[in-house]
């Protein structure tokens, strides 16, 4: 296939764009996807496993939605403060989170590392691209080897803009110097990846490393 002008938009062999670009890059979610994080375990520290799941299993509390306050911005006092006044049944297992944060990070996703390896090696951009609260980001590179592989993080509660809001896919874009649609995304959480589809991403719903092999070698990429 030809390529003439723009690098990053191939064209046919008469010179005429072929309507695809090419996958050049490689965004990745750091929960689940790189890192193994579980919230039981980091609750249960403070209360016990089962106080743990039942917190985790409530109707009246929606702990994944308190948690993207922080993650796109707010404070962790702010968060607290907040399950004191609305949930004070909750407090003590809200409070159990963030006091023994690096329990819930349990280690490396099998597999998943070695993608990040093999694509570096291949001199293949990758950015993370991670719904993460500024105040607990700092438990990642000190603890997981792999990040630094990457040229560079968009932590959302750093910049105030979590996924699956489009400013955050275009911040990172913009960080790495290549179109949306140069660019492959990899998240666990199907609303992550639909929305970079929406915006001209390669969207890949990871549920595993080597089905995320197979999907980054059918973008063209090195593994």
């Amino acid at each position: 296939m030809g390529l003439t002008g723009d690098p990053h938009h191939p064209t046919t062999p008469d010179g005429q764009p072929s309507g695809v670009v090419r996958v050049e890059g490689v965004v990745w979610d750091f929960g689940n996807v790189l890192i193994d994080w579980d919230p039981v375990a980091a609750i249960a520290a403070g209360v016990g496993e089962e106080e743990a799941r039942r917190f985790l299993a409530a109707t009246d509390f929606d702990f994944m939605a308190w948690n993207h306050g922080p993650d796109s911005g707010g404070t962790w006092d702010d968060a607290e403060a907040e399950v004191r006044r609305t949930h004070p049944h909750w407090v003590e297992h809200a409070l159990a989170y963030r006091a023994n944060f690096a329990a819930s990070l349990l280690g490396e996703v099998p597999g998943t590392a070695d993608l990040v390896r093999e694509l570096h090696a291949a001199g293949v951009p990758q950015w993370g691209l991670t719904n993460w609260s500024d105040e607990l980001y700092p438990h990642a590179p000190e603890r997981f080897e792999v990040i630094a592989l990457l040229d560079g993080v968009v932590v959302s509660g750093t910049e105030r803009v979590a996924k699956p809001d489009r400013r955050a896919y275009e911040l990172v874009a913009d960080r790495m110097g290549l179109p949306l649609a140069a660019l492959a995304f990899v998240d666990d959480r199907a609303s992550n990846s639909e929305a970079a589809r929406a915006l001209g991403m390669t969207g890949v719903l990871f549920t595993g490393a080597e089905d995320t092999r197979a999907r980054l070698r059918a973008a063209g990429l090195p593994v």
